[in-house]
């Protein structure tokens, strides 16, 4: 009974919004929020819709990018691409006090619509956030709280709505794309570099960069719309509601990613050279270094062909994070195969020299920070090498 009961209550608002007629009064907004560097999700801005009617007293904003920890399966879900987002209803001024605690920009796009426009996407939108029509599968770059918005004026005023990129003046690819919003996120811009692979780096069309609530609202700047035949702007008006103060902080990282993997390199040279000098084999670091890409490597492969992740395919990062580092690390602790050990590692070493001669040249866009892995990994494998090659079983 209580479960019905807070049904009736959850959906009564929405019925009373079915029955509602906007009046003359009535906008329609598209919201575009700024970057939040306090999480990496938050960095890249966010989009919504806003109704605004005072006269039926009507202030909702329309929110694609609702998920919820707490569903069934929650994390298994995420790790297969089965990214369970929703649309929710929530009072636009709490909305807008929320971002501006957070000194996010909040810029609002009147929508160019007549009053029968208007009302079809209010009621597009009602229908829209009902239980049974609010949830979809979250794609990064295909389908979230930014394309979702395009997506809706797209439906509804199907044929009648028409986006001009050509205000796109760059040659960006969708990871060039991501980068740019990420300067306080390095070690999330490394993940994400990591996990997803050549789809990536793909020339970003202008209808590809709406991913991207900041490209959202340039292109809706840049449209237009039929009304009685005629091509008008799609946007009457742009207003500034909160502008950034830059009084917030940003909290940085005390370390960056080339720092660290610099570091690793360093102390891998130094301990290989304290090793050849003691004429130690060093394999507990081995077993360490190369067990660690090889997981990372079965990570990105699983992502790859186990997954719904579309951006994670073809991910060349597996030149480097090779799959059979892992359990080759640990076999170096075995007497046995010798031969085949010195085989692995000796392909491992002629790999890494020719990976890092075409670094610049491969179609996917390598992290940098690779670069001193790649060579960590070329100088144990020459070393592990070596010390097979001793007389002395190791």
């Amino acid at each position: 009974m209580k479960r019905i009961i807070s049904l009736i209550f959850t959906a009564l608002p929405l019925f009373v919004q079915g029955q509602t007629v906007l009046s003359t009064q009535a906008e329609i907004r598209i919201i575009t929020v700024g970057p939040y560097q306090g999480e990496l999700y938050s960095a890249f801005g966010h989009s919504g819709i806003r109704v605004l009617d005072p006269k039926k007293k009507l202030n909702d904003f329309y929110n694609y990018g609702i998920f919820d920890f707490d569903q069934p399966n929650f994390y298994l879900n995420f790790a297969r691409g089965f990214l369970n987002y929703r649309l929710a209803v929530m009072p636009y001024d709490r909305v807008a006090n929320y971002y501006a605690y957070q000194d996010r920009y909040i810029h609002e796009q009147v929508l160019n619509l007549d009053s029968a426009q208007m009302q079809e996407l209010f009621e597009f939108l009602v229908w829209n956030a009902k239980p049974e029509n609010m949830y979809y599968y979250y794609d990064y770059f295909y389908d979230n709280c930014a394309t979702r918005v395009r997506d809706a004026i797209e439906d509804i005023f199907d044929g009648k709505v028409e986006f001009d990129g050509s205000y796109i003046a760059t040659d960006y690819t969708i990871r060039d794309l991501t980068d740019v919003y990420l300067p306080y996120q390095p070690w999330g811009d490394l993940g994400i570099d990591i996990c997803l692979g050549l789809p990536m780096d793909k020339k970003a069309t202008p209808y590809m960069h709406m991913f991207l609530p900041d490209y959202i609202e340039s292109a809706f700047n840049n449209a237009t719309i039929i009304h009685n035949g005629k091509k008008v702007p799609l946007v009457r008006n742009t207003i500034t509601s909160y502008s950034t103060t830059g009084n917030v902080a940003i909290e940085e990282s005390l370390i960056s990613p080339m720092a660290a993997f610099v570091v690793l390199l360093i102390l891998g040279c130094l301990l290989t050279f304290w090793a050849h000098k003691r004429n130690k084999s060093l394999f507990w670091f081995d077993a360490t270094l190369f067990s660690v890409i090889g997981l990372i490597g079965w990570l990105l492969f699983l992502l790859w062909v186990a997954t719904d992740h579309k951006a994670a395919a073809k991910n060349m990062n597996l030149l480097w994070a090779i799959p059979f580092h892992f359990p080759m690390g640990l076999f170096l602790y075995s007497s046995k195969g010798r031969r085949l050990k010195v085989a692995y590692f000796t392909a491992i070493a002629i790999l890494m020299v020719l990976l890092l001669f075409s670094w610049a040249f491969l179609p996917q866009n390598l992290h940098e920070v690779f670069i001193p892995l790649s060579l960590l990994a070329l100088l144990r494998s020459l070393y592990i090498r070596y010390r097979l090659n001793q007389t002395k079983p190791i």
